[in-house]
């Protein structure tokens, strides 16, 4: 697998991420095991995991995989902290030094590890100080249980706003990359993330590549009854299901994994990672079947007139300001 530059960090990953945010819930240790030996094998280096996955459940799967399934030096090693779980509701976010640190011991601990690679902020703080938080971050840096730093979910001027930040102060550790929803169904970022990523050398990481699991193509037929009560399932994919367009751009995607004879995951993978500015795309799956439907993407290279028709089905609208004067 082809690995890349990580913005101007120095830290190179696998342009496939994996994902961890079933495991130890949805997805069985057993099952966890298979993921991480197979992405490993196929060339993949970035696992990528938080400390509100299942409260802590995927960093302590991951924990004890790493020296005993692969070695600890064969993965680049990415955690999240600053989300705090609510009940029947999104993360909330606690991006205080004081949360912070605790929650990186904490992680580490799970993780069975004395460092993480990549340290990331979980989502954008409105109530602590900007400056309080990449202090912290700064000294889990210093420290050496951080070696690189990075933000999720921010909008382009809070990343530029901590990059600039960094480059400003003394010693200060520089992001290295923002992680964001990025996918066929999703590319919002194309307005102003990944503009102020390029001009920070910032690398960009997506998640949810595969549009929540819409562009695989296994709601065409329907959502499962089971999934339909579920408030999560609501949030989390309703959305996409709930978008007129959704329809069209599947559609797509189907008919050019069908041209191509792989899966639509492949075909949507592909389109993603292959994005100007893109570093990786990180995919989670809940199975070993999933996640092999999903490497095969490694072998997919997008023909011309297949990118230009998903490009052209999937266009989001950018106007004023991004898009200058007209």
């Amino acid at each position: 697998m082809e690995h890349r530059a990580l913005g101007r960090s120095g830290l190179r990953v696998s342009r496939l991420g994996l994902g961890t945010a079933t495991w130890g819930t949805s997805t069985p240790a057993d099952d966890a095991r298979q993921q991480l030996r197979e992405f490993v094998r196929a060339g993949g280096t970035l696992v990528d995991t938080a400390d509100a996955y299942g409260g802590g459940r995927a960093e302590k799967t991951v924990g004890a995989l790493l020296g005993t399934v692969v070695s600890r030096h064969e993965v680049v090693l990415a955690t999240k902290a600053a989300a705090v779980a609510n009940r029947n509701s999104p993360f909330s976010i606690d991006a205080s030094k004081q949360h912070l640190l605790a929650a990186l011991d904490l992680s580490l601990r799970r993780l069975a590890t004395d460092h993480v690679d990549l340290w990331q902020l979980h989502g954008w703080d409105a109530r602590n100080p900007l400056d309080e938080t990449l202090d912290a971050m700064d000294t889990a840096v210093a420290s050496g249980r951080v070696r690189h730093i990075g933000v999720c979910n921010y909008a382009g001027w809070q990343l530029a706003s901590a990059a600039s930040r960094q480059a400003l102060v003394t010693d200060a550790a520089a992001v290295a990359s923002v992680q964001a929803e990025y996918s066929l169904l999703e590319r919002g970022i194309e307005r102003e993330v990944l503009h102020a990523a390029d001009h920070h050398g910032v690398g960009v990481l997506s998640w949810a590549p595969l549009g929540r699991g819409v562009l695989t193509g296994k709601y065409r037929a329907g959502v499962p009854e089971e999934r339909q009560a579920s408030w999560f399932f609501n949030w989390y994919v309703g959305r996409f299901l709930r978008e007129s367009r959704t329809e069209s751009v599947v559609a797509a995607v189907v008919s050019v994994a069908d041209e191509l004879g792989v899966p639509p995951a492949a075909v949507a993978l592909a389109w993603v990672r292959d994005r100007p500015g893109v570093t990786a795309a990180v995919v989670g799956a809940r199975s070993i079947g999933q996640l092999r439907e999903s490497l095969t993407a490694d072998r997919v290279t997008l023909p011309d007139d297949a990118r230009k028709r998903l490009d052209e089905v999937s266009a989001p609208y950018i106007g004023y300001p991004e898009g200058g004067l007209r």
